[in-house]
């Protein structure tokens, strides 16, 4: 595969009469990956997912998963992805092991009892084996989906919005879980998600899209680093350090500040600047921190289109 590339997706398009969906989405997604796949609602996020699982079809466009033509490989390429696309559906009745037994059996995996229950352990549902699901939380289906996406141990592992509605515990097995499946079990994961703070902390790369086409596309540190960042300076003398910005000259916006601290919006190549400033001002620099979060970066993007 040229570049080691999971997922190629030149050009799609899905228009549903006057509806552009998906308008000329390009992305790219690399052996290894965990890849955010972020935008607002109506964005074209599910459209895509279901046109990469082949559960619709496109309007134009190329899609090529480990390297083949999607649609001429199809059931070759879907041996290797597992999926979940919104909630999982499972017999409330039966228990976990039986679930997944059934579902295994009907997608030709691999049915044993060692395979079934070592994949309820990489879930960390193991000790739940034998309950029914309708006794299971949100969050305790939601891994059990995962589970059932791992039974023909894919390369590829596709998640739908894997986290809504589930509480802070939730949210966070499930985090951990995609981590170990990154890490560990070394799955390509392409991850939509509207929890951005999730996708900040386990994706290295991501996409935003909005109204059906790229708006960015990179990993995931070296976009949060670009242009203003939210530094925080910590100070000896407040009033002094706001007098010296203000007339500093340099592109520097004060967002706020109390006791010691100053929060500023500035490009990263002024903070040397500013450092340097303020210590030949007689101003005791003791701290600086800058960051940038996700949700800024996602808001300034989406709000410009």
């Amino acid at each position: 595969m040229e570049n080691d590339a999971v997922i190629e997706v030149r050009g799609l398009t899905k228009k549903y009469k006057e509806v552009l969906a998906v308008n000329n989405l390009d992305l790219n997604v690399y052996e290894g990956d965990v890849f955010g796949f972020l935008g607002p609602n109506g964005a074209g996020k599910s459209t895509t997912i279901r046109m990469l699982l082949t559960l619709i079809k496109p309007t134009a466009g190329e899609i090529k998963i480990f390297g083949k033509q999607l649609y001429k490989h199809r059931e070759e390429i879907l041996k290797n992805v597992g999926a979940i696309v919104e909630k999982p559906d499972f017999y409330l009745y039966l228990s976990a092991y039986k679930n997944l037994e059934i579902l295994g059996k009907l997608s030709g995996a691999d049915t044993s009892k060692k395979h079934i229950m070592e994949l309820l352990e990489l879930v960390g549902l193991e000790k739940r084996y034998k309950s029914k699901v309708k006794t299971f939380s949100h969050g305790m289906k939601q891994r059990l989906g995962i589970a059932q996406a791992l039974l023909h141990n894919p390369k590829l592992i596709i998640l739908d919005e894997p986290t809504t509605g589930l509480d802070p515990q939730g949210i966070k097995e499930i985090r951990d879980l995609i981590i170990m499946l990154s890490k560990e079990q070394k799955k390509t994961i392409l991850l939509s998600s509207h929890i951005l703070k999730e996708v900040e902390i386990i994706a290295n790369r991501m996409i935003i899209i909005n109204k059906g086409a790229t708006q960015i596309e990179g990993y995931v540190k070296d976009l949060l680093s670009k242009d203003a960042l939210t530094t925080e300076i910590e100070v000896n003398d407040t009033d002094k350090a706001i007098q010296i910005i203000n007339n500093s000259g340099l592109e520097i916006k004060i967002k706020s500040f109390s006791n010691n601290l100053i929060m500023l919006d500035m490009k990263p190549e002024n903070i040397s600047n500013l450092n340097r400033l303020l210590v030949n001002n007689e101003i005791e620099v003791t701290g600086i921190v800058k960051s940038r979060s996700l949700e800024e970066y996602f808001l300034k993007i989406t709000e410009a289109k």
